[in-house]
Formats: structure tokens, sequence, C-alpha cells
């Protein structure tokens, strides 16, 4: 990915400079972490109007919330996740904590939510590939969801990504592979 059409909301000063030490020539809008207020939300919108966006936030639960809210007033969004292993730095994680090629190697991941809600995965294909109800499985989701760019979440969460995302048989089958 040699440039970036879409605007990039991320939370704060911190993660707006890594993404431009990562791409100089982004645009980039911050939230201001739970400062995200409607001023802001209408920038965003308007954004998501001229030129698309893409929800960058750190790989923790406040960043979750801050996606969720922008998602939930600025529908069509896309989705980038940073690998936490890729974002943290002595005992803090944040966007701002990782490598300009992390950065680049997650925007290159870009995921837009399916509008048809076609159910491809069922908990069964959870079970069955050790991604659910395992010893293993919370770090088998953590590495699934790095490869296919989608992120880390509790068997609930990568499930409805999974299907939301629009993850066919065939990629979840390959990132398999990939991560054995």
């Amino acid at each position: 990915m040699e440039e970036i059409k879409e605007i990039i909301v991320v939370e704060g000063k911190n993660d707006y400079h890594a993404v431009k030490r990562a791409f100089p020539q982004a645009e980039v809008i911050i939230t201001s972490g739970f400062g995200l207020n409607d001023e802001i939300i209408e920038r965003i919108k308007l954004a998501q109007q001229k030129r698309g966006v893409i929800i960058f936030t750190d790989p923790d639960h406040m960043g979750e919330i801050i996606r969720k809210k922008i998602q939930a007033k600025v529908p069509g969004v896309k989705h980038c996740y940073i690998p936490k292993k890729a974002a943290a730095h002595n005992g803090d994680i944040g966007i701002e904590n990782a490598d300009p090629q992390d950065i680049r190697d997650a925007l290159n991941k870009v995921r837009t939510i399916n509008k048809d809600n076609s159910i491809i995965f069922s908990i069964d294909d959870l079970i069955k590939n050790r991604l659910s109800q395992s010893p293993d499985a919370k770090g088998r989701r953590e590495k699934l969801g790095e490869i296919l760019g989608i992120g880390y979440g509790n068997s609930k969460t990568f499930l409805k990504r999974l299907n939301s995302f629009g993850i066919t048989r065939e990629e979840f089958e390959q990132a398999l592979k990939k991560m054995e």
C-alpha cells in the first residue's frame, strides 16, 4: 500500500505521529480518546462522505469502545487492527509504540463490515479448530486474528468478526494453515 485515500482515525497525538511516520502523506483525525465528542464525530462523518474512513484504534478495551462508538454513528467505516504484541512497549499498549512497518502491515489488512449479515462460521468452527473451549484457544485466536487482520477477541467477538468482515471459508482455511 503506497498511498491511503481514506482518512485514518486514531485515539491520540502519539498515534497520529506513529501513523505519519509510516505514511507521511496520510490524513489523520485524532479522537482524543474518551474526549470523542459531537464535533469530532461530525468531522469523521464528513471525512467518510468525502474520502472514506479507517478506524485504527489501540488494541485494548478503550480502543474497542471508541471503535464501537464511531461505528455506531458513522456507517460504512473501515476497520484496521494492529496486533497487541506490535503495539506493546514496557507494559503500555498503543499504536504509538508500533514500528512503521507494523503499521503499514496492519493498514494493508483493512476490513469492511459485510452488510448482508450472512453467517458463514459458527461456534462449531471455532471449537473444531481449537479457537474455543481449548487450553490454547486464546493464543490461537490472537494469532489467527493477526493473520486475518481482524484483531483479537474472545470467542463470541472473534466469531462475530469472522462473519461481519466477510472472511471466506478459503481465507479462514489458508490462515489456519499459515498459523500451523
